[in-house]
C-alpha cells in the first residue's frame, strides 16, 4: 500500500496522504513518497492545480511520534531540518495553485503543510494546533511565519506557546482557513474549486500567485532560517530529552 496516492482529472492533481491508521502522521517513508509525487505533479503539464488531502479521519497529525528525533545514520539535526524545510519551500514556490482540503487532526508539520497552501477548505470537524511546545520544541518548516502572516502575531504566539488546538470556527475567524464545510462535502467542494481555477489561463494563474506571494515570501524565508537554528538548539536541550514522546498514537 502506497503511503501517498495521486489521481489526475480535469487538470487537477489530487495528492492524498495514505496512513489513515496513524492520522496520516509523516514517517520517513511517507516523506520520501510525497517528495516523489510532488516532483511528478510539478512536472506534469496536464496538472494545473493541486489538491492536498488525507485519507481517513484526519488530514495530517504531523511528524510520527514513533520517529520523532530519529535520524538516518550520519544525518545531523541541521541536515534533517534543512531537508524538510526544502520540502516546504518547494511547496510554497510551486507555480501551480495548491488547495489544502483539511479534516480532523491538522497538527504540527501537518498544519504547516496546510498553511503553506494557497487556499484552505476545512471540514467542520477540524482541529488545528502546534503541539511542538509540549515536547520542548518549536515549529521548523515555517509554522511561526505562516501563522503570523495569516492570523497575526498575537494569535500565532497563542497557538505556538500553548499547543492548544482550535476548531474550524476559530480557524475561519482567524484567517487560517478560507471556508468551512460539512465533512461529507469537503472533497467535492475542494475539487470543484480546483476545477474552477484550473479552467483559467495557466500563465495568468502563475503570475497572480507569484505577485501575491512576493508580498510576504521574503519574511517567511527569514522565519525559516530562524526556525532552523532555533530547532537545532532545542533538539540538543535537556527539556526536549525529558519530554521526548514514545511511540504513542498520533492524533
Amino acid at each position: 500500500m502506497s503511503t501517498v496516492e495521486l489521481t489526475v482529472e480535469g487538470g487537477v492533481g489530487v495528492i492524498s496522504l495514505n496512513r489513515p491508521h496513524r492520522h496520516n502522521a509523516v514517517d520517513d517513508e511517507l516523506h520520501k513518497e510525497l517528495l516523489r509525487i510532488w516532483a511528478a505533479v510539478q512536472a506534469d503539464p496536464d496538472v494545473r492545480v493541486v489538491v492536498l488531502r488525507g485519507n481517513g479521519p484526519s488530514f495530517c497529525s504531523g511528524r510520527d511520534t514513533a520517529q520523532l528525533g530519529e535520524r538516518v545514520a550520519g544525518e545531523s539535526d541541521l541536515s534533517f531540518i534543512r531537508r524538510h524545510q526544502r520540502t516546504r519551500i518547494d511547496q510554497l514556490d510551486s507555480p501551480k495553485p495548491v488547495i489544502a482540503a483539511v479534516r480532523g487532526a491538522v497538527l504540527g508539520g501537518g498544519l504547516e503543510m496546510a498553511l503553506a497552501a494557497d487556499i484552505r477548505i476545512a471540514a467542520s470537524d477540524v482541529a488545528m494546533g502546534f503541539p511542538e511546545i509540549r515536547y520542548g520544541l518549536m515549529t521548523d518548516t515555517g509554522g511561526s511565519g505562516l501563522a503570523t502572516a495569516l492570523a497575526g502575531p498575537s494569535r500565532a504566539k497563542l497557538m505556538l506557546m500553548t499547543g492548544r488546538r482550535i476548531d474550524a470556527g476559530q480557524a475561519l475567524a482567524w484567517g487560517l482557513v478560507d471556508q468551512v464545510v460539512a465533512p461529507a462535502e469537503l472533497d467535492d467542494v475542494s475539487f470543484s474549486l480546483a476545477i474552477e481555477i484550473a479552467g483559467h489561463s495557466t500563465a495568468a494563474l502563475t503570475m497572480l500567485k507569484a505577485t501575491v506571494d512576493g508580498v510576504w515570501h521574503g519574511q517567511l524565508h527569514t522565519a525559516l532560517r530562524a526556525e532552523l537554528l532555533a530547532q537545532v538548539a532545542l533538539f540538543g536541550s535537556e527539556d526536549y530529552r525529558a519530554r521526548k514522546p514514545g511511540p504513542g498514537r498520533n492524533e
